[in-house]
């Protein structure tokens, strides 16, 4: 989730975290852990859905499990005032991106492959530059026009007819990498907040507007709750626990090591949803869909490093 996953709080953290200090070995070993961490998120979202938890009120849990972890954690090193906000109709803006990227992408994992789902939402990023122009008044370049071009060739190589996806899956995945592509534009507009005031934001803003919905979900999920074992229970929890974790660790990382450094990085999260997917459910992409998967990521990587450069060029 967000993802993402790294693709998808890796925006927050590296536009609002400043570098304390150049340690990049820190920063990637801080930022693959953190990969870890929001797949095996995204793994249990899967598997409580599986068992019959609706998707409304696992997101429920994610967000109020995430707010208070959250509390728990930063409030007593940075006191209270750190919810205080320069932009909070920003942050809520930036909070409602999330929880519908996140409401699109556990419906998407309902219908498809953790891998596939997670490569759909790599699009986000290059959505962003593809938009750049008219959002955030940056100078259109052809170069991210190709690799956004690019990038949904291998989109649509991975979602092809042939590849068996579920359309409706398919559908609801790439709403969910337009959602994320939101969440980093709002991400840009309250870069002058403590990123951890918008892990705190983000997770108020989700439950929040999630608990208007409790007095429709949890009715009709009592049979099933009732049903659930201390395994299922205690994952459904870790799912706010993994969420909140998962930005901490982007934020640390991306204080130990600047952007540029971990960019490329971030597209292996392919790896660490490939992998419990694998081993939770034995999905593994065919040959044809790793191709697609490898043009996502390479376009990505590319106009990354092509963007680093020019930044460096226009540097004083």
């Amino acid at each position: 989730m967000p993802r993402v996953t790294g693709a998808r709080t890796a925006d927050t953290a590296a536009r609002a975290a400043p570098v304390a200090a150049s340690r990049p070995l820190a920063g990637i070993a801080l930022l693959l852990l953190s990969m870890w961490v929001l797949s095996s998120l995204d793994a249990s979202g899967k598997w409580v859905m599986a068992a019959g938890v609706p998707m409304l009120l696992l997101s429920w849990v994610r967000y109020a499990a995430h707010l208070l972890v959250a509390l728990a954690l930063i409030v007593p090193v940075k006191g209270w005032g750190i919810l205080a906000s320069k932009r909070p109709r920003e942050q809520m803006l930036r909070g409602g991106a999330m929880l519908g990227a996140t409401l699109f992408f556990f419906t998407a994992l309902r219908f498809l492959p953790q891998a596939e789902a997670t490569a759909i939402n790599f699009l986000a990023p290059l959505i962003v530059l593809l938009l750049a122009p008219w959002l955030l008044r940056e100078p259109p370049r052809m170069s991210r026009w190709v690799a956004a071009g690019v990038a949904f060739c291998g989109v649509l190589i991975v979602i092809r007819p042939s590849g068996g996806l579920d359309a409706m899956g398919t559908m609801y995945g790439l709403l969910g990498a337009f959602c994320f592509a939101g969440q980093y534009i709002a991400t840009r507009r309250v870069a002058g907040d403590d990123p951890l005031t918008s892990v705190i934001w983000s997770g108020g803003v989700g439950t929040v507007v999630l608990s208007f919905t409790l007095p429709y979900a949890v009715p009709a999920a009592l049979p099933v709750l009732r049903e659930l074992d201390a395994l299922h229970w205690f994952v459904l929890a870790s799912t706010g626990v993994t969420g909140c974790l998962g930005h901490l660790l982007q934020i640390a990382a991306y204080r130990k090591a600047p952007a540029s450094s971990l960019a490329p990085f971030a597209y292996l999260q392919i790896v660490s949803s490939t992998t419990t997917g694998w081993l939770i459910w034995g999905h593994f992409p065919d040959a044809l869909t790793w191709v697609g998967i490898a043009i996502i990521c390479g376009s990505g990587m590319g106009i990354g490093v092509l963007e680093w450069r020019r930044a460096r060029r226009l540097a004083p």
